[in-house]
């Protein structure tokens, strides 16, 4: 599809733009024009001279193909998104509509990343990666661990007791293309799946008689403004999932097994081309609450306010305050931080 755009500044905004997520700085790079040497013409009364031999390769060829390599794809920059701490592209909390990675429809596309979260008394780890095809599937697989800290001992698990599970992934994009469709209504769709596999048995599965594994659809829909410098994003999502798996899935004994909808939504500001704003919301299940009595595992939403800043091309760094609502016991509040490679 070829858009044109009406004034100068509106294909300025297309490079400004995608900074729009946590890290994202949305700029096309476009390679440089080849020169093109004008000759005079032969004398008609001299024969043409023969054409100098051409090298085999400059000797700068396999320092230009490492910078090429390190340019990443074709797409604008962080089209894509950051990789969310379960590994899907999009925000930090919620997967989006955006396939991953840079590749665009004739590449292919990787991804890396590391995140942590702080809170009052807990830590998460997570990491992983992501391949994209043809910006039409993504696969994905991250690794969370989740260390309960001084709140095992009030548990009687032991200090600093890690509850540890793998999120594997995969997204495909149905309708619509998120940058390029900027005369239509229509926002980019896709569907997600993750299948996510609880390892724990002292506490999910033990403690707490419920499922270790479970398997979350979603359906994601995102739209980006270019002219506002805009990203907006919703996901509908049914899941069995308590706290996102950490604490396993479905009810206690097999009760409330069900699968329930829940809602997600992200939006994002660009305030300079490597600099962006944005905040995430995401809705949760409470299937356990009162497991040890009262209010105990009671189970809340969760929101969070980033700062992105994308260095380089293929570098982006995320900072945002994150709070989770309760888990087992106290609400949580902290610090996310999460760096993302992707090419």
């Amino acid at each position: 599809m070829l858009i044109i755009l009406p004034k100068p500044a509106r294909a300025l905004c297309a490079g400004a733009l995608l900074g729009l997520v946590p890290g994202m700085a949305w700029a096309a790079e476009p390679a440089p024009a080849p020169a093109i040497a004008e000759a005079d013409p032969a004398p008609a009364a001299e024969p043409p001279a023969e054409p100098a031999a051409l090298p085999d390769e400059p000797a700068s060829a396999p320092e230009q193909r490492r910078r090429r390599f390190l340019a990443g794809g074709g797409r604008l920059l962080l089209t894509g998104g950051v990789s969310t701490f379960e590994g899907a592209g999009g925000g930090g909390i919620v997967p989006w509509a955006l396939i991953g990675s840079y590749g665009t429809r004739n590449e292919l596309g990787v991804s890396a990343f590391g995140t942590g979260v702080l809170t009052q008394d807990f830590t998460l780890a997570a990491y992983g990666g992501a391949v994209s095809y043809k910006n039409r599937i993504e696969l994905s697989v991250a690794r969370q661990n989740f260390n309960l800290r001084n709140v095992g001992l009030v548990l009687g698990l032991g200090n600093r007791y890690t509850i540890s599970q793998t999120i594997i992934g995969a997204k495909v994009r149905l309708v619509g293309d998120a940058v390029l469709d900027q005369d239509r209504l229509l926002p980019q769709i896709s569907a997600g799946i993750q299948y996510k596999i609880n390892d724990d048995r002292g506490v999910v599965g033990g403690a707490l008689p419920v499922n270790r594994q479970g398997v979350d659809f979603y359906l994601a829909a995102t739209k980006i403004i270019l002219s506002q410098s805009v990203l907006l994003n919703a996901t509908v999502r049914l899941t069995k999932a308590n706290q996102f798996g950490i604490l396993g899935f479905g009810g206690l004994n097999g009760a409330r097994n069900e699968y329930q909808p829940q809602f997600e939504g992200s939006v994002a500001y660009l305030i300079t081309r490597k600099l962006a704003i944005g905040g995430e919301y995401r809705t949760k299940s409470n299937r356990l609450e009162g497991a040890l009595g009262g209010t105990s595992f009671r189970e809340e939403n969760a929101y969070d306010f980033f700062v992105a800043y994308a260095p380089i091309r293929n570098v982006s760094f995320t900072l945002a305050y994150a709070r989770l609502g309760q888990i087992a016991l106290t609400r949580q509040n902290g610090v996310y931080g999460s760096l993302q490679l992707s090419f």
